[in-house]
């Protein structure tokens, strides 16, 4: 990255985002996102999500700062934001690579989708959702019985995984998580670890009776039958961060302060 890179800021609706815009572009500069070195988002993580599924195809690195309620994914937003060029020349690299969801609706219809953080299979209904789970084409549960199921990556494992009682997985582990949410049968499954380039698929056993939805971060697919998750083969995005707070350093503190 140059000295000065070209950058396009793009920021939440909050009040504290578009006033950090308007100073911070005013300051460097702006250009659209297409022409930038990097890209800047100002926000929470949900506008960080936001910002990788609209400028992720373009294969600009991004540097969040938290101008939002959580930045587990953003940086420290310092007043004025400091030397801003001296940060980004400075700031480590974290690659992450999404899933691919494609979910298969009661009407026929077929949705694709990318998540960052995690896919979701959750009920509809008052009734507990009855699941086969297939890994590679071989059945390994029969029938899961709960409230949902959720395949997470490894900078998602910190988020909704980990509130389902999930297992943290470092950076560049090539796994993936597995988890039950509030499993009734098999009682006392606990997900599991699986490699990253592992095909999981999810079938509805009785989707008519027990609706299901499939979310891949923020995108909702209702009414699912199936449900088919991979590891993205050749999309990847770069997240930067200052030295001192890095993505890696933060998912290890994570698993010695969380209760």
């Amino acid at each position: 990255m140059t000295a000065t890179p070209r950058i396009a800021f793009l920021a939440s609706h909050t009040d504290e985002a578009q006033r950090a815009l308007v100073e911070l572009s005013g300051r460097h500069g702006q250009c659209e996102p297409a022409d930038a070195d990097v890209l800047v988002a100002l926000g929470g993580d949900g506008f960080m999500l936001q910002t990788l599924h609209r400028h992720g195809a373009l294969g600009k690195p991004v540097y969040g700062m938290k101008l939002g309620t959580v930045g587990f994914l953003m940086n420290q937003h310092a007043g004025g934001a400091g030397d801003l060029f001296e940060r980004l020349a400075q700031a480590e690299p974290a690659v992450l690579r999404p899933l691919e969801m494609m979910a298969q609706t009661e009407s026929g219809a077929s949705f694709g989708s990318l998540a960052y953080n995690e896919v979701s299979l959750l009920r509809q209904t008052r009734q507990a959702a009855h699941l086969r789970i297939d890994l590679n084409g071989q059945t390994r549960l029969d029938e899961l019985i709960c409230d949902g199921v959720l395949v997470a990556t490894p900078a998602g494992s910190t988020a909704y995984n980990f509130s389902a009682h999930g297992p943290i997985l470092p950076l560049g582990s090539a796994v993936i998580a597995l988890t039950p949410i509030a499993a009734f049968r098999p009682r006392r499954w606990r997900g599991a670890l699986l490699k990253a380039d592992t095909e999981v698929r999810f079938r509805v056993l009785d989707p008519y009776k027990r609706p299901v939805s499939a979310t891949a971060d923020s995108h909702e697919v209702r009414d699912v039958v199936e449900v088919t998750i991979r590891e993205s083969r050749d999309r990847t995005v770069t997240l930067l961060f200052d030295p001192e707070h890095n993505l890696e350093e933060r998912m290890l503190i994570e698993q010695f302060t969380s209760g």
